[in-house]
């Protein structure tokens, strides 16, 4: 097949971490070509969704793992598979790529589908299933806010279209930072805040499960940093091996037809102890990390799922 990936610069990329690397490895394995280019190259020209970026081989080789071929554009209509891969913020700039990406699926199977990823924000589709999320709150407005923290006592408050870490916050009892932060948070831009109740199992981890097509095909556990409340990778989270327990298995039974039914090939949802916490489809990471402590192919399951669609 031939296959663009549009993503973050790949020449950048830890190839030992990035899970849309070892995504593209696995194609080039498979006998797929590789098409790579950035979103800022993506456009709309007259009738056609274009892109201007590289062929591309893979090698893993720090330092020397990709050869571009020369810059040329491409009509991705003439493609079987676009993967939607930058990572967030979840801003007017992802989300016009959404649009003009769901003008060639699904005759070209953009992964996630772009429609859904665009109307599933990871911090929004969770408000789905408050049956199997913590008590959570988005709003702008201080007051509602801070009947919340009031309620609760001890919360995290976050950017809603944030991504890896960036920006969250834990108030605990008689901390007094909420008008502050709210001040800061209003500075910055016109979107609401997500408060979460803050629980005290993240610090025993926050679990990663990768679903593919619906399906669990394990987790990893990222453990917080010594005096951190933030488990992501990004921020010194250290990820370790973990299985899947009966709560994990009932979220995702719960959640994965709809995933299934909205195309969202790839997904990596978030576990505090019994409670769902995130349902990230935009770019979720942890296939390698997975891969080195349970020898799960992530990688080779997704592209049976997509070769399966594609036919």
């Amino acid at each position: 097949m031939k296959v663009a990936l549009q993503m973050d610069p790949i020449d950048r990329v830890d190839i030992d971490a990035d899970s849309t690397f070892r995504i593209a490895e696995e194609a080039q394995k498979r006998g797929h070509e590789l098409f790579f280019y950035t979103p800022d190259h993506l456009s709309f020209r007259e009738g056609h969704v274009m892109a201007r970026g590289h062929r591309i081989e893979l090698r893993r080789e720090k330092g020397n793992h990709v050869t571009m071929g020369p810059q040329e554009d491409i009509d991705l209509a003439d493609w079987d598979v676009i993967w939607l891969r930058q990572d967030p913020p979840f801003d007017m700039g992802y989300i016009t790529s959404t649009h003009l990406l769901d003008m060639i699926h699904p005759k070209t199977l953009v992964v996630n589908d772009p429609f859904w990823v665009r109307n599933y924000p990871e911090k929004l589709l969770v408000l789905q299933f408050p049956d199997l999320t913590p008590p959570t709150m988005i709003a702008r407005d201080f007051d509602t806010l801070k009947s919340f923290k009031n309620t609760h006592g001890d919360i995290i408050l976050k950017p809603l279209y944030g991504n890896g870490g960036a920006g969250v916050f834990r108030l605990e009892h008689g901390d007094r930072n909420l008008a502050s932060l709210h001040e800061l948070f209003m500075g910055i831009n016109r979107e609401p805040l997500i408060a979460q109740k803050f629980l005290p199992d993240v610090s025993n981890g926050d679990k990663r499960i990768i679903l593919v097509d619906g399906e669990p095909v394990g987790a990893i556990n990222r453990v917080p940093a010594a005096g951190e409340t933030r488990s992501n990778m990004h921020v010194g989270g250290r990820p370790e091996k973990i299985g899947l327990t009966e709560r994990d298995i009932e979220i995702c039974a719960a959640i994965g037809p709809l995933l299934r039914e909205k195309g969202q090939i790839f997904v990596g949802i978030d576990v505090i102890g019994d409670y769902l916490t995130e349902i990230n489809v935009t770019s979720p990471t942890g296939i390698q990390e997975l891969e080195r402590f349970d020898g799960t192919n992530t990688a080779e399951l997704i592209w049976q799922a997509i070769e399966a669609k594609v036919g």
